[in-house]
């Protein structure tokens, strides 16, 4: 077992760093109602996000219900898993389940579709505790946000990842210098899991771990394509810009996408004019290496656009945001419309029992026409949210009103359920009492007249017979 899940803290107490956050994190459980918010701790990798979820578990006796990103994430399987576990009681004889979706930020694709809404539907409806774990803040949609108290975790300083890194080789008996460990505590970058990791590879079949030993099993480092569009720019010398180039984790197809996304931040059309010539004479080179299969061109295509784009520059460095190349923007804008419409099309088609192949040719029109007269209605019967909306309207603006109407229109209708709930409670409680039932006089039976028999004869006569 490595170390980083042998020695996972078990209790609050036993975190590192972010003592705010999990301050603000065990007040809220202590505190925690049916009417709380769920929590929604983000950070980077690898700071003790998930670990601090454990951790409050323990200490409150929860049972944990977790879905994170290497399970199926589509509507039908959280709303099974967590959904499920959100509403009914531990069968485990804990006081309650804490339901724990990791990587929540990540709610994309086919995989997951539908899963960023059904997350939603399982907040509203949750009588358990939630939290919800992301790297990124702004991965998560705007209404997912709002529904969440959100907790930020920071990176962690080198002066507490060191101290932990110590007690590790105390418990596993390992001799590591000072000098090693602080190595080990900066080159981690705040991430302590990546820390542990790295003592634990440089510990594997030693009990003494030396500079030289840490240095080989440091953090693998990759420089960024935003490091090398800013030496592009800047007065880096071309032995650097294609040192930077061949660490860059990318193509020289994907490299020339991100250089020409930004070269209209050059300050005069002359020097856009040279870095556009440098740029097409570069696409000749990965032309060739496609059509030929020949790979060696690549480091020529790279050297003409990088040297060819710096000398445009001239040095002047980059001033404003280096942007993504703006084909992706398209291409993402473009899938997402298709998922939006595909996934619409799939949900009516559903409901109609119809192929989606005859409703987009025969039906699709008239549905449309039916939506636009009554938006508000078909979007609450058909549970369509503001993109789906949109794509009957054509009107952003107005699909999101009409579905924050509806939201809030709902919200409203659970607090009323909420306060009917106790009076209806107390209703059933309390015993009906019993009319007493009206009840007639009884009245003495009638005695029914007796027939008076003749006296028995005692002897037979001739006149028996008539």
């Amino acid at each position: 077992m490595d170390w980083a899940e042998k020695y996972r803290p078990a209790h609050l107490a036993d975190l590192i760093g972010n003592k705010t956050a999990v301050l603000q994190i065990a007040e809220w459980a202590k505190n925690w109602t049916t009417k709380s918010r769920p929590l929604l701790i983000y950070g980077k990798p690898g700071i003790g996000k998930t670990s601090t979820a454990y951790a409050l578990a323990n200490d409150m006796n929860w049972e944990v219900v977790e879905l994170n990103a290497s399970d199926q994430r589509t509507a039908a399987v959280i709303e099974r898993i967590a959904g499920g576990g959100s509403v009914t009681a531990s069968l485990t004889g804990s006081l309650r389940k804490l339901i724990i979706l990791d990587e929540a930020d990540n709610l994309q694709g086919t995989s997951d579709r539908g899963g960023a809404k059904a997350i939603i539907e399982c907040i509203k409806k949750s009588r358990q505790p939630m939290i919800l774990i992301a790297n990124d803040l702004y991965g998560l949609s705007p209404e997912l946000r709002a529904r969440c108290e959100p907790v930020q975790f920071k990176a962690l300083p080198a002066r507490s990842i060191a101290p932990r890194l110590k007690y590790l080789c105390a418990a596993e008996k390992i001799r590591c210098s000072e000098t090693a460990i602080h190595a080990i505590a900066e080159s981690a970058e705040g991430d302590i899991r990546s820390a542990v990791n790295m003592l634990y590879a440089s510990a594997i079949g030693r009990e003494d771990i030396t500079d030289s030993q840490v240095h080989t099993s440091q953090k693998d480092e990759r420089t960024s394509i935003f490091s090398l569009i800013t030496a592009l720019f800047g007065r880096a010398s071309d032995d650097e810009l294609l040192r930077l180039s061949f660490e860059v984790d990318d193509t020289p197809e994907t490299i020339e996408q991100w250089v020409e996304g930004n070269v209209h931040h050059l300050p005069d059309q002359p020097s856009v004019d040279r870095a556009y010539r440098a740029l097409s004479r570069a696409d000749e080179y990965l032309g060739y290496t496609y059509r030929r299969q020949y790979h060696t061109l690549w480091r020529y295509a790279t050297a003409i656009m990088l040297i060819g784009v710096a000398e445009a520059a001239g040095g002047r460095g980059i001033h404003a945001r280096i942007m993504p190349p703006e084909r992706w923007q398209k291409m993402s804008t473009a899938k997402k419309q298709k998922a939006i419409r595909t996934g619409t099309l799939n949900r009516i088609a559903g409901m109609i029992h119809v192929p989606q192949s005859t409703l987009r040719e025969n039906y699709l029109g008239t549905i449309a026409m039916l939506v636009a007269n009554d938006p508000a209605g078909y979007a609450k019967s058909m549970t369509l949210d503001a993109d789906q909306l949109n794509f009957f309207l054509n009107d952003k603006a107005r699909s999101a009103q009409i579905i924050k109407a509806i939201a809030q229109e709902e919200k409203a209708e659970e607090k009323e359920k909420e306060k009917e709930a106790p009076k209806k409670a107390k209703k059933e409680k309390t015993p009906p009492v019993e009319k007493a039932q009206e009840t007639l006089p009884v009245l003495p039976a009638e005695e029914e007249p007796v027939e008076k028999k003749p006296p028995a004869k005692t002897q037979s006569t001739l006149f028996d017979g008539f």
